[in-house]
Parts: structure tokens; sequence; C-alpha cells
């Protein structure tokens, strides 16, 4: 797509999101899936950190990380979901320049905390498993929230240079974003001029954050494998097994879309383009959606106070 009006010294007012290439007609049915999706997320995030909140007896690690998580969710998926669907169902297209900044830095910073606090959850079930008698005095309070605030600092810290320097950069005006949202790599694509310093920067970003959090997932989950079939009882080994699977689940739901949609960006030029789109919104919806199911379907407490919520209710 060539870009018109080359600009070396502002940024145009506002951007064009496209929403999905070469499914324009079908965009307004493919927005059903999506829009059912996002409700289940807000509506489910919304009642786990409510019910943790709530619940005395859910006070524990396990439990502020997943309340973590779900706030993490619910960022996520609203800081895309409402313009993808005013895109789809209105063709509301037009996203002001610091809007787009702004929803790229949400996008990405996020993405970074939802992976770290998965790597800290991943911890936790290997002190609980390995170290049960040490869990609360390791996983104290204060340690909770030194995890938590770190890994916050490390999404904000990594990827403000992202929306910084992009902002420093002379745009092609009239030029649309091949996207339904404002992702960092579909941005620079209209730079016009040197983008060399971002895009490194960008693979550094990704690279760094998610191979140092899968490294450590993977090492805890090996750690935790070895220490469970050392279990004499079988029922203990069936138990720690279900209560890891669920926690690798959601891994598996966050990062094999999420690496997908990264690679297919920088070295997936025969991808179809509505493919990648298509997938890169996935990976901002599905793991939102899936993350209060399969908690309050796995985890006992949440389970019964859902049940107990919604009797009180009369639902």
């Amino acid at each position: 797509m060539v870009c018109l009006n080359i600009s070396t010294n502002s940024h145009p007012d506002t951007f064009l999101l496209l929403g999905i290439p070469g499914l324009k007609e079908a965009q307004f049915w493919i927005a059903f899936p999506f829009f059912i999706m996002y409700i289940i997320a807000v509506v489910g995030n919304a009642i786990v950190i409510f019910i943790i909140k709530t619940e005395p007896n859910l006070h524990e690690p396990m439990y502020f990380f997943l309340a973590m998580l779900a706030i993490t969710d619910l960022v996520l998926c609203t800081s895309t979901m409402p313009k993808m669907l005013s895109i789809f169902w209105l063709g509301s297209r037009e996203i002001g320049f610091h809007a787009c900044l702004t929803q790229m830095f949400f996008v990405h910073a996020f993405s970074s905390v939802e992976s770290g606090v998965l790597m800290a959850m991943a911890l936790d079930r290997y002190v609980a498993i390995c170290y049960p008698l040490q869990h609360s005095s390791i996983l104290s309070v204060p340690a909770i929230v030194t995890m938590g605030s770190l890994v916050v600092a490390r999404g904000v810290l990594l990827v403000s240079p992202f929306s910084l320097h992009v902002h420093r950069l002379p745009f092609c005006q009239d030029c649309p974003i091949s996207h339904a949202y404002c992702e960092h790599m579909a941005v620079v694509k209209l730079v016009c001029g040197d983008t060399t310093v971002s895009v490194i920067y960008g693979l550094f970003v990704a690279f760094a954050v998610v191979g140092f959090d899968v490294f450590i997932i993977s090492v805890s989950y090996a750690m935790i494998l070895q220490a469970v079939l050392r279990l004499p009882c079988t029922g203990a080994r069936l138990k720690a097994f279900s209560t890891c699977a669920s926690h690798l689940c959601i891994i598996l739901a966050f990062y094999i879309p999420g690496l997908f949609t990264f690679l297919a960006h920088r070295f997936g030029h025969s991808v179809p383009h509505h493919v990648h789109i298509i997938m890169a919104n996935l990976y901002l919806v599905v793991p939102p959606t899936l993350n209060p199911i399969v908690y309050g379907v796995k985890t006992k407490q949440i389970r019964e106070r859902m049940f107990y919520f919604f009797q009180q209710k009369g639902m």
C-alpha cells in the first residue's frame, strides 16, 4: 500500500484502522463471536476479582495472582475490543494519533504483565508442591506485592520506549493501518524513515520478556513434574497434575497465538494477511475469556463461591 504526502516534521492527526483486510464484507458477522467472548471475559474476570476480594478464605498467594491475572485480562481486552467492534459494526475506523500510541502502549505493556503473572503463578505452583510447609512464609503478602510490582514495572519500563520513539518518527500522511488495533509493528510500517531502532528494540523486548518467562515456567514445571512423580500416592499425583493442568492450558492459550502473531509480522510473509489479523485479535480476547472459565471450573473454592453468589441473587 502506498503512503502519500510524506511529512518529516509532523505526524498525522488520525490513523485509519482497516480491521481485517480482505474480509471487509464478513467483518460484521465476525464481530459477533468476538463480542460474545468479550462479554464473557469482562463478566467472568469481574466476578473472579469480586469473589477473591470479598472471600477471606481466598486471601492466599494463588488467588492473589489469579486476581492480578483477571485485572490484567480486563485491561488487555478492553483496550482493544470496544474500538475493534466499532470498526466491524459501525465502520468507525478513525483513531487519533495519540490515542493510537496509548492503545499500543496498553496492548504491549499488559501483554508483558500477563506473561509475568503467568510466570509468577508457575513459581507459586512450584513452591506449593515442592515446599508446601514453607509456602506461606516464602510467598508472603509483601513478597507477592513485590513480585506484582516488579512485573508491572517491567512492562511499563520496557514498553514505554515504543510509544516515545514512535512519537518522534516522521510518518507518511493518509496511510491506513492494516490491522484492527494499533499494534507496534503495524504502526512502525507507516513510518517514512529508518525504523531499524524500533524493529530491533521490539525484537529485543519480545524475546527478553517471553524468553525469560518461558524459561522460568519451563524450569518450574520440570521441577514440579519431578516432585510429583516421587509422590507415593496415585491420588496425590493426580490431584497435583490436575492443579497444574489448568495453568498449563492458560499458558498455551496465551503464548501460542502471541508467538504466531509476533513471528508473522516479521517473518511470516507467506501467511495470508487476514489469518494473521484474526489470530492477533484472538490473542487479545481468547485468554481473558478462558481464564475465568478454566479457573472457575477447576478451583473448588471459586466454583462454590460463584454458585453461592448466584443462589443469593436468585439466578
